[in-house]
């Protein structure tokens, strides 16, 4: 039995057990139950002892704005996964082996958005400041009016994003905030999901678009709890490519964007620059040579 106060909560599914077991019934995983500590409230802030309750606001199905408002980057094949730009209050989730560029897409990302009039925010949870500066100097992107932050504590990062108004954040990466709300350690089933449950609230409340970067395992399955890729509107993985020096973005699941959409950029070093002619895609079950290619996620 678990202590007062503590539950054994699955590192594969988030599925929360009274007991420990070798076997998760939820999800069927073998020994991915581990011993945590649960607090309440259940999310990961502390609600203000000054807060009011709101009442439910209804809207109506029409609208002012002809179209769902959205941040067009500049960068084509980023904007075309994500249905013609990032849209306003979403959160999308992306994924991608270590090394793959993602932290690398999404600085230029920013800065791209950021030529164009968006207020964007870096928050690095892996880099100091400094490592995320010489990389855009590497880039070319020195002079970019991004902001950026190195923090992973989810309430300073919480109370930052409120006290100055962004449209397009990035958090990298959702697996090392924590909170002070959850004793268990950065990484676990628990932080990750309350860190990513705090992070989607805040887009939805205040239309700011959050990326979320997010480790993978090793069988290409982003890390932590699926749930959390049932909070978010989008869940994106990046795949790169020796042979063509490539990397491609495609969503396994969006809501803001058609399911089929891929983009691919190509290594123009130090950064992405657009394929105009992309590498072919193969499925894992076509060719086995060493030509076989493939841009769509696992």
């Amino acid at each position: 039995m678990a202590r007062d106060g503590a539950a054994f909560i699955c590192q594969t599914c988030g599925a929360v057990h009274s007991k420990w077991a070798g076997q998760c019934t939820a999800c069927g995983a073998w020994n991915s139950l581990v011993e945590e500590r649960t607090s309440s409230p259940p999310g990961a802030l502390a609600p203000s002892k000054a807060a009011k309750a709101r009442g439910l606001a209804f809207e109506t199905l029409q609208s002012e704005d002809a179209a769902l408002p959205r941040i067009v980057t500049g960068m084509s094949e980023f904007d075309r996964v994500c249905g013609g730009g990032v849209a306003l209050g979403s959160a999308i989730l992306l994924g991608g082996d270590p090394g793959v560029g993602k932290s690398t897409l999404l600085l230029q990302v920013c800065a791209a958005a950021a030529a164009r009039g968006a207020r964007c925010a870096y928050i690095s949870g892996e880099e100091a400041v400094d490592q995320v500066r010489g990389r855009a100097a590497r880039m070319g992107l020195a002079d970019s009016s991004v902001k950026l932050a190195s923090e992973t504590a989810l309430r300073d990062i919480v109370d930052g994003l409120k006290r100055e108004p962004f449209d397009l954040v990035v958090i990298d990466s959702i697996q090392t905030i924590w909170s002070d709300m959850h004793e268990a350690g950065p990484g676990s089933v628990t932080q990750v999901r309350a860190a990513a449950g705090e992070l989607v609230r805040l887009a939805k409340r205040r239309g700011v678009a959050v990326i979320l970067v997010g480790h993978v395992t090793k069988d290409g399955t982003i890390a932590g709890p699926r749930v959390v890729e049932h909070m978010v509107d989008a869940v994106l993985a990046s795949r790169a490519s020796a042979a063509t020096r490539s990397a491609s973005c495609a969503p396994p699941r969006t809501a803001s964007a058609p399911p089929t959409r891929s983009g691919c950029s190509r290594w123009a070093t130090p950064a992405f620059a657009r394929c105009s002619t992309p590498p072919p895609c193969s499925s894992t079950r076509g060719d086995k040579g060493p030509q076989a290619r493939r841009c769509s996620p696992v």
